[in-house]
């Protein structure tokens, strides 16, 4: 796997706190970091942490997962607008529909596998998860919404702690 990521500032001074991980038309992995979310992290602790949750991303291949779970979504919905006899428009909003809800649909658990993989990530690198996830503290909630893209800012702690407790950090 390649582990050679681009780390990257967003060029969009305005653009909101966040991170993101993709993959150049080369297939290099990239981190992207907003410069809203730079300035708003207290310590290097919380920027390792949310670096490693975006490299997490990578290695757990997530961006192909949830293109094959968006796929997915858009065949089963197309079909069965399909076989309630609807025409090409609506079957076109079927798959449209299909690839939205199937995209999302592990969304929540991925973020939540990144975040412990990333916790490991954070402490073999010499950083403090624990302290690194306080981050969560101080960002919106996302709560518990349906077709929701984040987990509650409670459970990733949460999920942090208890991996922490497991490699004994």
């Amino acid at each position: 796997m390649n582990c050679d990521y681009l780390i990257r500032i967003h060029p969009n001074k305005k653009a909101p706190p966040n991170a993101s991980q993709s993959l150049s038309k080369s297939g290099r992995p990239i981190i992207t970091i907003t410069q809203a979310l730079a300035q708003n992290v207290n310590n290097t602790d919380e920027l390792a942490f949310v670096m490693s949750h975006e490299a997490a991303h990578h290695i757990q291949g997530h961006l192909a997962r949830q293109a094959q779970n968006a796929a997915a979504g858009a065949i089963i919905f197309a079909g069965l607008a399909t076989i309630a006899g609807t025409g090409a428009n609506d079957i076109a909003a079927a798959q449209d529909l299909g690839a939205f809800v199937g995209g999302r649909s592990y969304s929540k658990d991925f973020e939540l596998e990144a975040d412990r993989l990333g916790t490991v990530i954070a402490y073999k690198a010499g950083y403090d998860p624990l302290k690194g996830a306080l981050f969560f503290a101080r960002v919106p909630d996302p709560g518990d919404r349906f077709l929701g893209t984040h987990p509650p800012n409670a459970q990733r702690y949460y999920a942090v702690q208890a991996t922490m407790a497991q490699i004994g950090g």
